[in-house]
C-alpha cells in the first residue's frame, strides 16, 4: 500500500498535496470538538444511513443534526475558504454573523 500511495503522491503537483493536507488538518481539529462516543455515533447513523436521510428516524436526523453542528461545518468551511483566498476575508465571512 505505501508503494501506491507514493506512486499517487508523484502525480499530484507538491502545492496540491500541501493544500490538501492543511484541509485535513482543519477537519481532523473539527471532528475532534466532538467526544469519542459522539463520532462513533456520527458514524454508526451515516453507516445506517446509507447516505440517504429516509433511512433515519426523526429522532436519529434531530441526533445527527445537533452532532454536526457541534462539529461547527460553518466555521469550517470559513477557514478552508480564508485559507485559500488570495485576499483576506472579513471575519463575519468566516466565522459568521454569530460569532
Amino acid at each position: 500500500m505505501a508503494g501506491k500511495i507514493v506512486g499517487t503522491a508523484k502525480l499530484i503537483p507538491l502545492a496540491k498535496l500541501l493544500a490538501t493536507a492543511r484541509v485535513l488538518m482543519l477537519a481532523w481539529q473539527h471532528w475532534h470538538k466532538l467526544e469519542p462516543g459522539e463520532r462513533r455515533r456520527v458514524i454508526t447513523l451515516v453507516r445506517v444511513s446509507g447516505g440517504r436521510r429516509g433511512k433515519l428516524t426523526p429522532g436519529e436526523r434531530d441526533e445527527l443534526a445537533g452532532l454536526i453542528a457541534k462539529a461547527d461545518p460553518r466555521l469550517f468551511a470559513g477557514l478552508v475558504a480564508q485559507r485559500f483566498s488570495p485576499v483576506r476575508l472579513p471575519g463575519r465571512v468566516v466565522r459568521g454573523r454569530r460569532h
